[in-house]
């Protein structure tokens, strides 16, 4: 693929996925500056692969597997395990618009599954893929997704049955 091609599908690409991918990022790593290095890193990967694409899953697909393996390298690196990366509220600025906490439990009860569970919830839930797209992005057969997706069910149900409760 000539260069000038190259450029114009990876412009479209980003225009296109950017988001999806970003939010993908964002909850599997919990961190907006380690998110958008690993959309970053995304893309390079994809720039520099794009001959080595077949076609066989769709580019989205492609692309969210990706950016999947990118945050499981990210967080299997030292400087993952390593950095505190957590912050008090008085180490934040002082915001230009007044702070409205919001209820994160569902968001912490699912970053609380275990790695292969929270990657099919995210993949599902958050992304919206289907079944099938699930199975080619994860490279599992459909009953271990399904599996997956079931034993995250439960363990969420259990973990937020109280909330639930309370919400009401």
């Amino acid at each position: 693929m000539a260069q000038d091609q190259r450029r114009e599908w990876l412009n479209d690409a980003i225009t296109r996925w950017e988001r999806q991918i970003l939010h993908l990022c964002f909850a599997y790593l919990g961190d907006t500056a380690l998110a958008e290095d690993a959309v970053q890193e995304t893309f390079l990967k994809a720039w520099k692969n794009y001959d080595n694409f077949r076609g066989e899953a769709e580019e989205k697909t492609w692309l969210m597997r990706i950016a999947m393996n990118t945050c499981k390298d990210l967080v299997k690196s030292s400087w993952f395990r390593n950095t505190d990366r957590s912050v008090t509220p008085d180490q934040l600025p002082e915001g230009a618009v007044p702070f409205e906490e919001r209820d994160d439990t569902v968001t912490r009860a699912v970053m609380g599954l275990p790695p292969k569970l929270r990657e099919a919830t995210l993949l599902r839930w958050y992304q919206g893929l289907t079944l099938e797209e699930m199975c080619r992005v994860m490279r599992l057969p459909r009953s271990t997704v399904n599996y997956r997706l079931k034993k995250a069910k439960t363990m969420l149900k259990g973990e937020l049955e109280e909330w639930y409760d309370e919400a009401e």
